[in-house]
């Protein structure tokens, strides 16, 4: 247990994918918005961000969405395997806050209680975070499961985070059903094809999701050439500890990843398509 009772558990990295014998799918959804921040390795007073999206932050995402509390069990969404592509990586910025502080009056107790029981003290904390960032996030499993999950983001119980409270998003988690040049969201697979391929396979072909966005900065219009992927790989070779056993008790397993690189592919929007955006309307 560590000095912020987290705890990692060391019975090896948890393998999505496992579940019933029914169909399967792959899930697709977006997180965008002008600041999120995916820690992992937070400590006290400085508050870090991973470079996309980290599994417990998607997780409790789609707990809220579900309306779940802290205490229920997160196995099922657990054995879900994630992927995520880096539509636009999105710049790290460092926030410098205090909490408490100086108050004429010190009869007040001004100041953030120490966890001693001490008197109240003002606290100092760096927190990093990305500035407009765009992820495609993957899930793949029980079809049943997915179609739960998309109707929940289109509907959430609670308000859905970027990984911290301040942070929502900037436009729809639960990716439209018909826009034009892009697939469904939610797709069905046989059960005995291979979750990874599959999802490995939506992630690649999928359209950048930035054309869906009509007032881009020139400078964030045009997407990178190539476009990172981290996927759940039983055959990776980066170990990540972000897989909530319980939120509750702030416990979490390890998952191994690997990062490839795939093409951006842009839509193929239809003629009349074209043309309807080229008049703007």
């Amino acid at each position: 247990m560590s000095g912020t009772g987290i705890t990692h558990a060391d019975s090896g990295a948890v393998t999505p994918g496992g579940g019933g014998d029914g169909a399967r799918g792959v899930l697709l959804l977006r997180l965008c918005g002008p600041m999120q921040a995916w820690g992992t390795q937070s400590r006290f007073s400085v508050r870090d961000t991973g470079l996309e999206p980290s599994k417990s932050g998607v997780i409790g995402l789609l707990c809220a969405a579900l309306g779940r509390e802290r205490d229920e069990p997160v196995a099922d969404l657990v054995a879900l395997r994630m992927g995520v592509r880096v539509d636009r990586p999105g710049v790290m910025q460092r926030d410098y806050q205090t909490a408490g502080g100086y108050h004429r009056r010190e009869d007040e107790g001004y100041g953030v209680p120490t966890p001693a029981g001490g008197d109240p003290r003002t606290v100092l904390s760096t927190r990093y975070y990305l500035a407009d960032a765009d992820f495609l996030v993957g899930l793949a499993g029980d079809l049943d499961l997915l179609h739960q999950l998309d109707a929940a983001l289109r509907a959430p119980v609670h308000q859905l985070m970027l990984g911290r409270r301040a942070f929502p998003p900037s436009t729809a988690v639960a990716l439209p059903r018909d826009y034009a040049g892009y697939p469904a969201p939610l797709t069905q697979h046989a059960a005995e094809a291979d979750d990874l391929s599959q999802l490995r396979d939506r992630l690649r072909t999928y359209p950048w999701l930035g054309v869906q966005v009509v007032d881009l900065p020139p400078r964030l219009r045009t997407p990178d050439a190539r476009l990172r992927i981290v996927i759940d790989d039983p055959d990776g070779r980066e170990v990540r500890s972000d897989v909530p056993l319980s939120f509750d008790e702030r416990q979490f397993a390890t998952r191994v990843v690997s990062t490839r690189f795939a093409d951006a592919q842009l839509p193929v929007l239809e003629p009349a398509a074209t043309e309807h955006e080229e008049a703007g309307v």
